[in-house]
């Protein structure tokens, strides 16, 4: 693992690897909570939004597709396409001094403290890194632990994205015992407890 000097971002780029590398060869085109989109859209998407994160901060390359429209077309192995995108955010963020106040994001508001820059990229990672692994059959990654230290960057910029990169939020499952996980995953506005058609 490529370390970014930010333990946070780390630990989410390592869940979405683990996430990429357990997809099975035949599941590419399987559903995913993200609605509207497969196994490879959500890869293709969370891929490009680790490049753009990069871009933003560089002024490098981003993406070579729109991350909110993919393709659904790999070309080539998938870490052919995720390694680049997870080593330029580590190189960009690496750059990232803690306490810095504005630090440019691919999103509103377009900048942000340093904190926040990276819990965003590391959110980004971490929930697609748990869609891919529901979708195809593999535990989660997303532990109580990891989704408390996203919280805070989620509730910094969550809101203003509804309806675009986020859904509404969802109430806990009545009677369900809820972690950080769930309640995160409910914030975000995916049920914690989704689980593949015919699962």
């Amino acid at each position: 693992m490529t370390a970014s000097k930010w333990d946070l971002l780390d630990h989410a780029h390592e869940a979405l690897r683990i996430a990429v590398i357990g997809v099975p060869a035949d599941a590419w085109d399987r559903p995913t909570p993200c609605e509207q989109w497969n196994v490879t859209q959500v890869f293709q998407h969370a891929a490009g939004d680790q490049l753009a994160y990069a871009a933003r901060l560089t002024d490098g390359p981003g993406p070579s597709e729109d991350p909110f429209a993919p393709s659904g077309t790999l070309v080539g192995p998938p870490a052919q396409l995720l390694e680049p995108a997870l080593a330029a955010a580590v190189e960009a963020f690496a750059g990232v001094a803690p306490g810095t106040a504005e630090v440019a994001v691919p999103l509103p508001p377009f900048a942000v403290s340093a904190e926040t820059a990276v819990g965003a990229a590391a959110l980004d990672a971490a929930v697609h890194a748990w869609d891919l692994a529901l979708a195809t059959g593999q535990p989660s990654p997303l532990t109580d632990a990891l989704a408390a230290a996203l919280r805070p960057a989620a509730d910094a910029l969550v809101e203003p994205l509804r309806g675009f990169a986020y859904g509404p939020a969802l109430a806990p499952a009545a009677g369900a015992a809820s972690g950080d996980a769930d309640a995160l995953l409910a914030f975000l506005g995916r049920d914690p407890r989704w689980a593949p058609p015919g699962a």
